[in-house]
């Protein structure tokens, strides 16, 4: 199977893509404290999914932030290693898990050895990445028959009060396309997914799954959770706060008793290697 011809994004794109990439380093503690986990049924579906027990596996997570995906496969008694670039998200990963492995570094070149993973994990990471370098990395990095698992919580825009305020956030900042999602709307289509990359996985050895989930969080848990996102940290303090003002009066009105219920569709990608 032949690449997917991708047109190289304009120099301000890219230039924009990576301050919001860096962005999380300066709101790490927010993104620790406020950010949504995972369910267990995205495990139970990533093992179904790759035809083994994450038990005994051997996980590289890339991008593990502040160690939120990193927690929950150790749980479920993986041996992990962790790879973050980011300094303040780094920082915060200590601070939560001090005896994790934790190496330095990106997904676009792994500083581990060949031929070494069971599993390599993306928690709402790979579209921070460039696939031409990621994917080959990732194929390098696993053993054959191993596994690299994509996943992204996404909003639920079925949900009203979801979509309305997705609709606020566009209004906000002038822009039809804006939402707090880094690299726009999350996607499960290969093509978009692995554009660029040398090799695409062939379909056959990609598996999707869509799962649904909530939590019920204090309501300023929820505007923690708005504000730690990459495209409020880089319009500034004063921009978030006018948003976060108006939407907390919106959402008194949805949940007068404070209490907010996130509803999140966990994208699910898993390509198996060779």
């Amino acid at each position: 199977m032949t690449s997917p011809t991708a047109r190289p994004l304009p120099a301000s794109l890219v230039s924009a893509h990576a301050e919001r990439a860096r962005s999380f380093n300066s709101a790490a503690a927010v993104y620790a404290a406020a950010r949504p986990s995972y369910p267990p049924a995205l495990f139970d579906a990533v093992e179904e999914l790759t035809g083994r027990p994450l038990t005994g596996a051997r996980v590289v997570d890339v991008g593990a932030g502040t160690g939120i995906s990193t927690t929950r496969l150790r749980a479920r008694g993986a041996r992990v290693v962790a790879v973050e670039p980011g300094d303040g998200m780094a920082a915060e990963f200590r601070r939560a898990l001090p005896d994790a492995a934790l190496v330095r570094g990106d997904g676009n070149r792994l500083p581990l050895a060949s031929a070494t993973a069971d599993l390599i994990t993306y928690a709402q990471s790979w579209h921070w990445t460039d696939p031409a370098h990621a994917h080959p990395e990732a194929m390098r990095v696993l053993r054959p028959g191993g596994a690299l698992a994509l996943w992204w919580n996404t909003d639920a825009q079925d949900v009203p009060w979801i979509a309305e305020q997705a609709d606020r956030v566009r209004r906000h900042f002038g822009d039809d396309r804006a939402n707090k999602s880094g690299g726009g709307t999350r996607t499960l289509d290969a093509d978009k997914l692995f554009a660029g990359a040398p090799f695409p996985p062939a379909p056959e050895r990609i598996a999707r799954r869509v799962i649904r989930w909530s939590r019920r969080v204090p309501l300023d848990t929820h505007l923690a959770n708005i504000a730690s996102h990459s495209l409020f940290i880089v319009h500034g303090e004063e921009s978030t706060r006018a948003f976060l003002t108006q939407e907390r009066s919106h959402l008194q009105e949805v949940f007068p008793d404070g209490l907010v219920e996130e509803v999140y569709d966990v994208l699910l990608l898993v390509v198996t290697a060779r």
